[in-house]
């Protein structure tokens, strides 16, 4: 029986660049899979259906929700974003290390069902940076930009909730920096059951 995959979530302030790391990252691995999420939202030039997301109506959103076909599920600046519950737990049966990206209120419904999942927030170095990124994607108006530098605002005062911070300054070295996260949390006692409870067993003869 192959071991486990561990859950690793990765959120972000907008425009702090998450979907490039995590792109990269998926690109690099072949054992990292990448849980494609389901949004409401209208798709942006050169998204995939069911690449980049699992593009829906609010209706059919909503009823997913009420057949607990998801993980965790957001509202987000006006539109869903959730998790289909069946890949993760395919993925992780057969020892893959799914990838959730995902907004800070989902990765916190899902630290609460899974305690065991890594939660890692992304950042670029200053919020004078991240401005910038998020005009340089020339896909908003200046009124939406400043409504997710609210929105960041708001998040940073639970940052403190996750288990890592990885700042995006550079993007090799970030990539670098999640994988070497995500390789350190396989050695979990919790990701090693099976050995601690073998290990204990041997034991007992010198209880």
């Amino acid at each position: 029986m192959a071991e486990k995959g561990v859950l690793i979530v990765v959120s972000g302030f907008s425009g702090a660049g998450k979907g490039t790391i995590v792109k990269k990252i998926i690109e690099e691995n072949e054992n990292y899979a990448l849980s494609v999420s389901m949004t409401t939202r209208k798709p942006r030039e050169g998204e995939e259906e069911g690449r980049s997301y699992f593009f829906v109506t609010k209706e059919r959103f909503e009823e997913a929700i009420s057949n607990g076909e998801l993980v965790e599920y957001a509202n987000y600046v006006g539109n869903y974003y959730g998790t289909p519950r069946k890949y993760v737990d395919e993925m992780i049966s057969q020892g893959k290390d799914v990838i959730l990206e995902i907004e800070m209120q989902g990765a916190m419904q899902v630290k609460t069902r899974f305690p065991e999942a890594v939660l890692i927030f992304v950042t670029p170095p200053d919020a004078e940076e991240l401005k910038r990124r998020l005009m340089s994607r020339g896909t908003e108006s200046e009124e939406m930009v400043n409504k997710r530098m609210r929105r960041a605002y708001e998040e940073s005062a639970f940052v403190d909730r996750y288990d890592y911070l990885l700042v995006n300054d550079d993007l090799d070295k970030c990539v670098e920096d999640l994988h070497k996260l995500i390789d350190a949390s396989h050695h979990a006692p919790n990701c090693s059951a099976g050995l601690l409870e073998k290990i204990n067993e041997q034991l007992k003869v010198y209880a």
